[in-house]
């Protein structure tokens, strides 16, 4: 062990001592920022700020609802809009997660533990970008900003989010990374301004890529910026391993989590940037889910060890994991991703067949021996729809037909459900597009 590592360990065990040894586990997500402070840069000084540079995806996307199911272009336009209708301008008591508030802001409510989870604003965000929902998606970016955001302290430039753990926000690293693809979307494509100039129809101007650099900089170097590690804070990603941690504190920095690693983003990122460790961490984060996927099943753990190993009580298949699921689809049709995600679709299909279409549960043991959640959750089955979208097994149809058919629930479970189903809708509709 060189010097720099025996320091970091020395802070690392102050911090341990001084940290919160609790954490969240949930869907729940946070991210940082700083807006004085660029990619690469100490703490700002005479060096111009940096910029964005374009990014480039596929040249088609797959059309699953018109290609596998015969949909045509209107029918799809029109589940679409519905959809979208329903969740963010639905009746507000029994249909609708979107919620303005005032005249510039608007937030996703986790009806069912009333609360407000950085996930569903940084799914949201990226739904609305897609969907050119300017407004929407400016509300949602300056909430997060207003309401979420650090500005002091060890965990200044990390956004706070509830937890299922307890009553103290978190800050779980999915939503932050939510938020910066989606900063680079609308970047590239509604332009960026520091004024009110070119505003959107709210009247708000928005500077997507100094947001975007700013949240880019605070997820690789929130202990060099703030001090944090000594107080039990660390950056989000891992600088050995390239992984995400499973929360950016010290008392979860020896753990990871499939569903918050983002392949597919990191190499629009290193696109964006010309940051190399994005590509690295890319192909890392694919690494890791060749490890911890089942070998029969497919199925995901929602948490391991750094390692890969298994983590006590994160040996199974919960909701946490079908974000996984998404991640992987995501990384293939933006990127390219790999074959092992092909196969790894399949066999997951394959096991959810094998318990019967409308019967499959939404909680396993890794082998598929133990249910833990008996109930047909329609999050999973959007979830398996989104999975079709890149499988070649013979069930493929029957699980994009179970999407397209997939009624939106209402009431107090309408949230992660309706939220999934809406990406799904625009996965496999081909227009979950790189922008």
């Amino acid at each position: 062990m060189n010097r720099a590592e025996s320091c970091r360990l020395v802070a690392l065990l102050a911090a341990f001592v001084v940290a919160t040894s609790g954490g969240c586990r949930s869907t729940t997500d946070s991210l940082g920022s700083r807006a004085d402070v660029g990619i690469g840069s100490g703490t700002g000084g005479s060096t111009p700020p940096p910029r964005l540079r374009p990014i480039t995806g596929p040249s088609s996307y797959p059309n699953a609802y018109h290609d596998v199911l015969g949909k045509t272009e209107t029918e799809i336009a029109n589940k679409i809009a519905t959809i979208f209708a329903q969740l963010f301008h639905g009746d507000p008591n029994n249909q609708a997660i979107y919620v303005p508030v005032g005249t510039d802001q608007g937030y996703i409510e986790d009806v069912l533990h009333n609360d407000i989870r950085t996930e569903g604003i940084g799914y949201a965000m990226l739904i609305t970008v897609e969907l050119d929902k300017r407004e929407e998606f400016d509300r949602l970016w300056n909430y997060a900003k207003t309401k979420l955001l650090y500005t002091n302290g060890p965990s200044r430039g990390y956004y706070q989010s509830s937890c299922d753990s307890g009553p103290n926000p978190c800050s779980d690293p999915f939503g932050m990374q939510q938020f910066v693809m989606s900063l680079i979307f609308a970047h590239d494509r509604w332009g960026s301004t520091a004024s009110g100039a070119n505003a959107d129809a709210g009247g708000v101007g928005q500077n997507y890529e100094a947001d975007a650099l700013a949240l880019l900089r605070s997820l690789r170097h929130t202990e060099e910026d703030n001090g944090s590690l000594a107080l039990g804070v660390t950056n989000v990603f891992d600088s050995t391993t390239k992984l995400v941690f499973d929360m950016p504190n010290v008392a979860s920095s020896g753990l990871a989590r499939p569903s918050i690693e983002m392949p597919g983003y990191y190499d629009l990122w290193a696109q964006a940037t010309g940051d190399s460790f994005w590509t690295s961490a890319a192909s890392s984060a694919r690494t890791y889910w060749k490890t911890v996927a089942h070998p029969t099943t497919g199925l995901f753990p929602i948490r391991t060890k750094l390692n890969g190993s298994t983590q006590p009580g994160g040996d199974r298949f919960l909701s946490e994991a079908y974000r996984a699921q998404i991640n992987l689809v995501i990384d293939h049709i933006w990127t390219g991703g790999d074959d092992w995600q092909v196969t790894e679709s399949n066999r997951m299909l394959q096991f959810f067949a094998s318990k019967g279409m409308n019967t499959y549960g939404g909680g396993y043991s890794l082998d598929g021996t133990t249910t833990f959640e008996p109930s047909h959750d329609l999050a999973l089955v959007a979830a398996n729809g989104i999975s079709a979208l890149i499988a070649t097994s013979a069930n493929q149809m029957a699980f994009v037909n179970d999407s397209w058919n997939l009624v939106l629930p209402t009431g107090n479970i309408r949230y992660y459900p309706g939220i999934v189903h809406m990406l799904g809708v625009l996965a496999l509709s081909g227009q979950l597009r790189v922008y």
